[in-house]
């Protein structure tokens, strides 16, 4: 708590300190709401939502700041729409109408971030962002291949990050917002700063966030068939050079789950004239070590396996320029971006009482990317066309040490020993067309892309692999289109899209332990081929009385040459000998057919000028296709926790990645000085029937009959102490549930007291 109190009294010193200087004072959480009007992301410029087809929710400054969320998953997961797993605490892997990781795509002001190693299980990259430096964040739902290529097999979440504010004048304008935050259920930490410091052309944004995090603390209220569920009753301590396991003395601490990360953004604005801007953006994100917390529970020969698995630190560097200019020839909008992106991660793990194998494997991936895209303005008609470069070089490293002698001795990498190229290159167009007085807007889209895929594997004694170099060149075309009718009370939209994903660096050559407590190793297979969704869906808006607001969207998606995870051979063989244990042989295979469909449904109402309810549901379905004249690999849970492999004859199979039901019910009184709300947070049984044997779904972590449905009740609001200062209070999960989100080896935590004070400027 006095850690709490110094960043606490350092963040009003700094606030009180710049806003002093300040000449001309800005709400930036006004301009959130101003720009939520406009949407960025369906065609790289500014469009308003009325406009586009395609289902697109915006999440504002505003809302941002009022969710206080420890990271960016956790402030998807507030919307009640977004589906999030988690493996740690340092992990978010949003999920889409069932799509997740790799077949989701990250955008950071225009960048991609979904590089050659992205992999289909659960990710944890959206928290190298900084949530609390986003200006806005927009949710594309569907198949967004035709704007942003591979990889948007089932949206795109684009995050868009603060920039400078200039004067317009000869005066400077000081701008920004700090704040301090503390969270009991795992004593958060948490500091941010962003400031502006503009003149009439020239502008400089600096933001830096800090977070530590201690170790989670898990709710007591246990669901009443599974007392004790995901509890902590022993970890392994180490001292010298020696493992113990120790009893837990509280069992709703998950230890070993805390971390701390640094984020640290810089914009350098410049705009000689008013119809020209250059903008300079850089990012870093930096973190200790984040204990992988779901391996550190796996047992084996009834105990615990690991005395160590965390991810080394997760670095991020981006560096991007960007030139806009209007009036530019042909163009109305002309825009062009290079970027340079520089990931480092790595993976160490040792088992217990082996301190001859400290294991350590490391990647590192550089991506070039360009763009270049223009907008023409002809009366009715909107054009953009656009050119798109991604440059992907990965390098792969292993060692495994003793830790009694030093000795490093050679280990299989993760990825290919040897060049590992991914490289895009596209042309895109969307156009819009806006007919009947303005009441009927028409939307389409093409994008041609070419993928090349080299890699290469230099040291082949380790597996023998019958191939040491994978070669791939893959063409695709995607589309959309999509009709808006906007009537006095009712939108109704409808839209058509397709997808497509080529297969990485991960999918084709990685090899890795899947799953510990089935025993199964994924080896490389170079014949996969592309995935591809087409995808319809419809929404409807309809408000009645000018308070009351409906939307209800459904989706149906046929998902083609799916890459899943499935039996194979290896050399002949279909089970290898993988870190000491005999495992099953899998491969990422192209299925033949899957298919999804679900709806989500929104209520919005403004009961009174203070008052106002809001709700939202969503439900997602999906399975394979399956000949049942075959028999389908299934494992049933037995009552030891181990997993007992079962054949069964069956026409459908569960698609992996599928979430229960989600949702949101939530009521908020609002005056000049007050902002409350009281919402549920809920999501439905996973039954163990529904989880996918051979895919991510993870069933070593749920109970034996799946993930049990739940709700928490949560209370959040923010006091206006001063027309630039607000002090915000909340309690999650008030009745102190216990419960895991689906697919997480981590429980979610408890009944957690939030206090924050946050200043603007």
């Amino acid at each position: 708590m006095k850690q709490f109190i110094a960043v606490l009294a350092a963040g009003i010193a700094m606030q009180l300190g710049v806003h002093a200087q300040s000449l001309t004072t800005t709400d930036t959480l006004q301009k959130g709401i101003r720009l939520e009007e406009v949407i960025i992301s369906a065609t790289n410029f500014s469009e308003k939502s009325k406009n586009i087809a395609q289902k697109i929710e915006v999440i504002s400054a505003r809302t941002i700041a009022l969710a206080n969320a420890q990271n960016t998953g956790d402030l998807l997961i507030n919307t009640g729409k977004i589906f999030v797993q988690k493996s740690q605490q340092g992990g978010s892997s949003p999920v889409i109408r069932g799509f997740e990781a790799s077949r989701v795509l990250l955008v950071i002001d225009g960048v991609r971030l979904n590089n050659a190693i992205y992999r289909s299980g659960h990710l944890q990259n959206i928290i190298t962002t900084d949530q609390n430096s986003l200006s806005r964040l927009e949710i594309m739902y569907g198949p967004s291949s035709a704007i942003y290529g591979s990889d948007a097999l089932g949206g795109a979440i684009h995050m868009i990050t603060k920039g400078p504010v200039l004067s317009g004048s000869k005066k400077s304008l000081f701008t920004g917002t700090a704040f301090s935050r503390y969270s009991s259920v795992n004593e958060e930490k948490t500091f941010h700063a962003d400031a502006s410091i503009a003149g009439k052309k020239w502008g400089w944004l600096q933001a830096y966030n800090f977070s530590d995090f201690g170790d989670m603390r898990m709710g007591s209220n246990y669901p009443d068939k599974y007392p004790g569920f995901g509890q902590r009753d022993s970890f392994i301590v180490t001292h010298n050079n020696t493992d113990e396991i120790v009893a837990n003395t509280d069992n709703r601490v998950q230890k070993f789950s805390g971390y701390r990360q640094w984020d640290i953004t810089q914009k350098l604005l410049f705009k000689p004239t008013a119809n020209s801007s250059h903008l300079l953006n850089v990012q870093l994100s930096n973190s200790t070590n984040v204990p992988r917390y779901d391996r550190l529970q796996d047992i084996r020969n009834r105990r615990l396996r690991y005395a160590q698995w965390f991810y080394g630190p997760q670095k991020r560097l981006l560096t991007a320029y960007e030139f806009t200019t209007r009036h530019a020839g042909f163009f109305d909008e002309l825009k062009a971006n290079i970027n340079f992106q520089d990931i480092e991660e790595s993976r160490q793990t040792r088992e217990f009482r082996r301190f001859d194998r400290f294991d350590s494997r490391k990647e590192r991936v550089k991506v070039w990317g360009a763009t270049l895209s223009g907008r023409i303005d002809a009366g009715a008609n909107e054009i953009v066309t656009g050119l798109d470069a991604q440059l992907n070089d990965v390098k792969s490293r292993a060692y495994r040490q003793n830790l009694l002698t030093g000795v490093k001795t050679p280990l299989d990498t993760r990825y290919p020993d040897g060049k590992n190229k991914l490289n895009s290159f596209a042309f895109f167009a969307q156009h819009i067309y806006k007919f009947g007085k303005g009441k009927w807007v028409l939307n389409d889209g093409l994008r041609l892309q070419y993928i090349h895929l080299n890699s290469n594997v230099i040291d082949n004694s380790f597996f023998n692999l019958p191939q040491t170099s994978i070669t791939q060149n893959n063409w695709a075309v995607t589309g959309n289109i999509g009709l808006v009718h906007n009537a006095a009370s009712t939108t109704i939209k409808a839209n058509v899209s397709t997808g497509f994903r080529a297969p990485n660096i991960d999918d084709l050559a990685k090899i890795f332990e899947s799953s510990t407590a089935a025993k199964q190793v994924v080896v490389p297979n170079a014949n996969l081929k592309p995935e591809y969704t087409y995808n319809a869906d419809i929404t409807l808006v309809q408000t009645i009385a000018g308070r009351v607001t409906l939307e209800a969207t459904g989706f149906y998606t046929l998902f083609r040459n799916a890459i899943v995870k499935a039996p194979y051979r290896l050399n002949g063989q279909d089970s290898i000998l993988y870190n000491g244990v005999m495992s099953q042989v899998l491969a990422s295979q192209n299925a033949n057919k899957a298919n999804l469909y679900g709806f989500t449904a929104t209520l919005s109402a403004n009961i009174c000028h203070t008052v106002s309810v809001n709700s939202t549901v969503s439900y997602t379905k999906g399975y394979f296709l399956t000949d049942n004249s075959k028999a389908s690999t299934v494992y049933e849970k037995q009552a030891d926790g181990s997993y007992k492999l079962v054949s069964k004859k069956v026409s459908q199979r569960p698609l992996d990645h599928i979430p229960p039901v989600v949702g949101r019910t939530g009521i908020v009184f609002k005056n000049n000085w007050l902002n409350t709300e009281i919402f549920a947070l809920y999501n439905g049984w996973k039954r163990l029937e529904n989880y996918n044997p051979d895919g991510e779904d993870n069933a070593q972590y749920a109970t034996a009959h799946g993930m049990p449905a739940w709700f928490t009740l949560n209370w959040r609001a923010s006091f206006t102490l001063h027309p630039k200062l607000q002090l915000q209070a909340g309690i999650e999960n008030i009745t102190d549930r216990n419960y895991r989100y689906f697919a997480s080896g981590f429980s979610a935590g408890g009944r957690n007291c939030i206090i924050a004070l946050r200043a603007n400027w």
